[in-house]
């Protein structure tokens, strides 16, 4: 399976906090049955400054802890990119860091404010697909503003933005309100890719399985197998070309 929505990347961010942890986090992954994994730090102004040559540079250091290590996980690395004006700046100055691509567009993993849509944020979405950029909208069923009004959804879906859906909401970790819309997105054919949104070893690890277990028994084996296989890794496999 292909990981391409995870906090593994250590000292980064809210997830993994050194090395150590990270590898441990790295281990579980492969017991589920995970082969590749697209790291994704924040970059969230203000709260999170990470910048592309950066997550580059430690994601070089888990590779090569990985292999020394001798954990079979390919790791690339993207970002999960807070909705905001500056990503319009860093688009312009060729810095954001892109899942891979999908239909000729290059895919960026976008998150939204945990507590509401922002007003108009369609405009934004649709000046990136403008510029070949196609966001993928993390983990829609989480977000209170969508949990309040699913409808919140339809423009984006209408412009053909991608959803990508938390297995563990899939398997209700996050509660009956997420799980509930993980599984209308599902049932209505709207999600695109599962993933785990990892941070931490206690409540958030690196799982698809179980997530996907669930899948299948709402939408069928096949497609739950697009969700966490052959969609990611159309998206991802330039990374590990």
């Amino acid at each position: 399976m292909i990981d391409l929505h995870n906090h593994l990347l250590p000292g980064l961010d809210d997830g993994a906090p050194d090395l150590e942890t990270t590898l441990q986090l790295a281990r579980l992954a492969v017991q589920d049955g995970i082969t590749h994994l697209i790291c994704t730090p924040h970059i969230h102004p203000g709260r999170y400054d990470n910048t592309q040559a950066g997550i580059e540079a430690v994601r070089n250091e888990f590779s090569a802890a990985l292999k020394q290590a001798g954990i079979p996980l390919q790791v690339a690395a993207a970002a999960e990119v807070r909705f905001g004006l500056e990503l319009m700046d860093s688009l312009a100055r060729g810095t954001l860091p892109f899942l891979g691509e999908w239909q000729g567009n290059k895919v960026l993993l976008l998150e939204f404010p945990h507590g509401e849509v922002p007003f108009a944020a369609e405009r934004l979405t649709q000046w990136l697909l403008q510029r070949q950029v196609m966001p993928m909208i993390a983990h829609p069923e989480r977000n209170k503003g969508f949990l309040r009004n699913p409808g919140k959804l339809k423009p984006f879906l209408q412009q053909g933005c991608l959803l990508q859906v938390t297995a563990g909401s899939v398997a209700g970790r996050f509660g009956p309100a997420a799980q509930a819309l993980a599984h209308a997105l599902l049932k209505q054919g709207l999600v695109n890719v599962l993933a785990s949104d990892a941070h931490n070893l206690q409540h958030r690890p690196p799982l698809l399985s179980e997530g996907l277990a669930h899948a299948a028994r709402l939408v069928g084996d096949a497609q739950a197998e697009r969700l966490v296989r052959h969609t990611p890794w159309q998206i991802t496999q330039s990374h590990f070309a």
